[in-house]
């Protein structure tokens, strides 16, 4: 399939991008496209929208202060923009646990003013950072771990398109309800929308309610820049599954995952199961793995990753996954989708377009004259193809 990124593009009112979250979660206006036909709702009716009897898969990492801004003794303004752990360790739970050493892959501003081998000091709480590398930086220091020092010296990276400074909101409102595992660099937006009260009203309903984790990575903000769609380079990001988690995905009737990440998750972990059929133990799916590997059954390819985990013992597996969904991709695990509407010309709009087919502009069509936010502070849709 030859696919030009002029085909998935469409235009964005800067008037329509939300700079802020609604005043109150749950408030959004929620667009349910079911089988071709449109309806328009509010978020807070999701549980009556959804099929009986289906399983919701929330992402449940947690979005930690990646921007670190330092001086130098010039004045001169270094920002510092965690990616991904290098050292001791590239889990980011073990690095987050760190309590005096690790190292970063980051992107660093004004990085012309910070030569390679020189180090920026934090002297209230005491901390070190030294620049290792072109994108890499060491940090020193003592008496907490590296979680708790972000609390105190990072800021909350807000999408870039926002432009504009991170305020006190925006601590608690980029972050979902049920946030876990510290990781990820930009939250997975979809979950922002729920509450308390409508995750009660999900249980009433019989809607069963399942977390995966996968560390959204800055990559997820990177235009699509080749007019071959295929020859994008895509970032990959960490993934961390639960056995129960897999087998309630084995029995469950339908599932619907809660944002982009979480697609991204489920169909990463059947190509894991395709990939050990194929006698392949390693969990890193390459962007163009679904296109070259020969499907097999869903049961199977998820059995086949419970009993890897039997033969290894594990009770939790990890791996990273760069899988990119584009139209020409069958989804294997999702029936269903919970997201908000997405940067034109962006991985993420081609996924929607891969998963609703041609449709996907008259969604936007219809968001867009309905008045809808769109992106990360945006509304919501429930697209059910």
């Amino acid at each position: 399939m030859n696919l030009k990124l002029t085909d998935f593009s469409y235009e964005l009112p800067e008037s329509r991008i939300a700079k802020h979250p609604p005043k109150e979660r749950g408030t959004s206006k929620l667009l349910v496209y079911r089988q071709g036909e449109i309806q328009h709702h509010h978020f807070g009716t999701i549980a009556d929208q959804l099929p009986e009897g289906s399983t919701l898969v929330f992402n449940n990492t947690k979005v930690i202060p990646a921007r670190i801004i330092l001086h130098k003794d010039t004045g001169a303004r270094i920002e510092i923009f965690l990616l991904e752990p290098l050292a001791p360790s590239s889990a980011h739970e073990q690095v987050m646990m760190s309590r005096n050493n690790c190292t970063w892959k980051c992107m660093i501003g004004n990085a012309k003013r910070w030569e390679q081998g020189t180090s920026l000091t934090n002297k209230s709480i005491n901390v070190k950072a030294t620049r290792t590398g072109k994108d890499e930086v060491n940090f020193e220091w003592e008496g907490m771990t590296f979680s708790e020092l972000l609390t105190e010296i990072g800021k909350t990276p807000l999408p870039p398109y926002l432009h504009r400074e991170v305020d006190k909101e925006d601590k608690v409102r980029y972050q979902t309800i049920y946030s876990k595992i510290d990781g990820a660099v930009a939250a997975p937006t979809a979950g922002l929308h729920f509450t308390d009260e409508i995750m009660t009203e999900l249980e009433a309903k019989g809607i069963c309610k399942k977390y995966v984790t996968l560390h959204v990575s800055a990559g997820t903000f990177q235009p699509i820049k080749t007019d071959d769609i295929s020859m994008h380079p895509m970032h990959n990001e960490q993934i961390l599954i639960e056995r129960q988690i897999i087998e309630s995905l084995i029995s469950t009737s339908q599932t619907i995952a809660v944002g982009t990440t979480s697609m991204r998750t489920l169909e990463s972990l059947y190509w894991f199961g395709v990939r050990l059929h194929h006698e392949k133990e390693d969990f890193y799916i390459k962007k163009e793995d679904p296109y070259e590997m020969v499907a097999i059954d869903k049961h199977i390819a998820l059995q086949k990753v419970l009993h890897y985990m039997d033969k290894h013992q594990l009770n939790r597996i990890g791996g990273q996954t760069e899988i990119f969904l584009y139209p020409g991709y069958t989804f294997k695990m999702c029936d269903g989708l919970i997201t908000n509407y997405h940067m034109p010309n962006s991985t993420l709009i081609l996924l929607v377009a891969a998963f609703v087919g041609e449709n996907w502009r008259k969604i936007y069509e219809e968001a867009l004259i309905n008045d809808y936010r769109f992106l990360s502070y945006g509304d919501s849709s429930l697209l059910m193809p």
